[in-house]
């Protein structure tokens, strides 16, 4: 049996006016979501789709479970955006790990957040971006190394907006005791090289090391939000532990963020 000893942090940066990141941890489950820039109310988008998400009981999950959960999730943007006309268009990114009903981890994804291994002190990224500029190195039209300065790396080409075919991949991943994960926003990613992340990741409990790399980010200069959640794989049960929340889902409380239809 595994748990996750998880925390996060997460800023609004020195050039945004409102956090459209959102953030969750627990002993079951952690994830990171990150509010689409350029449509309307990317905060309400991240913060619901994690209350709704982790409304439900923390059950273990299989594959087939969880996106069902995450489309249910979906679900309720759509019911918010024909409630109020206004915010069509608002979507999320979505990044998490979920503990599995065999011990396994779960792994879902649609985006450009990111999620990180560091197993053994080497990092590996566990995602791939759902971005334009991923689709053009994909295809031999951009070198890999040109992708983290293109000034079209924010465009997303999937993400969860209350659509009919919004989904996310879920893939299952064998943990081991000590490994140490990392969920977090373009606003880390865009702004610190890899090599540097990895250095902060290697010491510290979760909490310290999500506090310093958005840090670093801030001082990097990033001119987005910054996201991160780390979380440990260690022995023990999972069911026990209420969800804690950070960034615009611990600004807009559970009160907050009731049936759209009431």
């Amino acid at each position: 049996m595994i748990r996750l000893v998880a925390a996060g942090a997460s800023d609004v940066g020195a050039h945004r006016a409102v956090n459209q990141d959102a953030a969750f941890t627990a002993p079951w489950g952690a994830a990171v979501a990150d509010g689409v820039g350029g449509g309307p109310s990317g905060d309400l988008a991240s913060a619901t789709l994690l209350h709704r998400l982790v409304a439900s009981s923390a059950a273990a999950l299989d594959a087939p479970q969880l996106a069902e959960r995450l489309r249910l999730a979906n679900w309720d943007l759509r019911a918010r955006v024909d409630h109020d006309g206004s915010l069509r268009g608002m979507a999320t990114t979505f990044t998490g790990v979920f503990v599995g009903r065999g011990g396994e981890l779960l792994l879902a994804h649609t985006g450009d957040s990111r999620a990180y291994l560091l197993r053994d002190g080497e990092l590996r990224r566990e995602t791939r971006d759902d971005s334009y500029v991923q689709a053009l190195v994909d295809n031999g039209l951009l070198a890999p190394e040109a992708a983290e300065t293109h000034p079209q790396r924010n465009i997303i080409m999937a993400s969860f907006a209350g659509g009919e075919t919004d989904e996310a991949s879920v893939g299952i991943r064998q943990p081991l005791i000590g490994d140490r994960w990392m969920l977090c926003s373009d606003g880390l990613t865009d702004y610190v090289p890899e090599p540097e992340v990895r250095a902060l990741l290697t010491i510290g409990t979760p909490a310290e090391a999500a506090l310093a790399c958005v840090a670093l980010a801030l001082e990097a200069g990033t001119r987005d939000n910054v996201t991160v959640v780390v979380c440990d794989v260690v022995a023990g049960s999972s069911q026990a532990g209420e969800p804690v929340f950070w960034g615009s889902a611990a600004e807009r409380f559970t009160e907050d963020l009731g049936s759209a239809t009431a």
